[in-house]
């Protein structure tokens, strides 16, 4: 685990494309289990899991799923954290939440929920579009403020060429990318993947310079206790 921004590379859908981005420097790697051209399935990510060294963060991304079937996919494939990505209940998220290590609940950039995050019980909150996995950018203004950013990822149309730009705008915990460095759906180009990583962590590094100088290092430690 690098210290610093954290990087979540989602949509894996082969043991070579998670294999890539772990050396290339991925934080956290997504599998998706809601229905999405990347869609994977508990036995094929299992596989692949237990093949990632054990610092690297797994995430399960699911879509208004029973949370009894969150939890029990979680837990037989190994998964160090769930994001859902839908329009999961208070009750139903923090019923997961109490389960799993990690959860981290998705909001489309804008909505009300939002101002509510901390009723849901999660470690982290992520901002996406208003259509996710569309490759689409959203208004930042729009996550200004809804949350302590130390606690946030941001999502939606992120690429190698604005990443930077999005990390310095909003100064997240981490960002999260799928279709943005990817060949074509649930394929991914390992140099954009080395392109995005390399311009989020420039950006990263430039916010814990700026915080170390103002205030002291940097709270970016965010999988040691875990």
């Amino acid at each position: 685990m690098s210290s610093g921004l954290a990087i979540k590379i989602c949509g894996i859908t082969s043991e070579a494309d998670a294999l890539v981005a772990v050396g290339l420097g991925a934080d956290a790697l997504g599998f998706v289990f809601a229905p999405s051209p990347r869609q994977m399935t508990p036995g094929a990510v299992a596989d692949i899991v237990k093949r990632l060294p054990e610092e690297v963060l797994t995430v399960g991304v699911f879509r208004d799923e029973s949370p009894k079937r969150v939890v029990e996919i979680a837990n037989t494939v190994g998964l160090g954290a769930v994001q859902l990505h839908g329009h999961e209940s208070v009750e139903d998220t923090r019923w997961v939440a109490e389960r799993v290590g990690i959860t981290i609940k998705a909001f489309t950039a804008g909505e009300p929920a939002i101002g509510r995050f901390e009723e849901f019980g999660c470690r982290f909150l992520l901002v996406d579009s208003p259509s996710p996995g569309s490759g689409q950018v959203f208004d930042w203004r729009l996550a200004e403020g809804v949350v302590d950013h130390r606690r946030m990822f941001v999502s939606g149309g992120l690429r190698p060429d604005n990443v930077a730009q999005a990390v310095l705008h909003l100064r997240p915990y981490g960002v999260d990318v799928s279709s943005g460095v990817e060949r074509s759906p649930g394929v991914k180009d390992p140099r954009a993947i080395d392109a995005f990583i390399r311009a989020a962590r420039a950006a990263g590094e430039q916010l814990a310079q700026e915080h170390e100088q103002a205030e002291g290092p940097a709270p970016y430690d965010w999988l040691l206790d875990r």
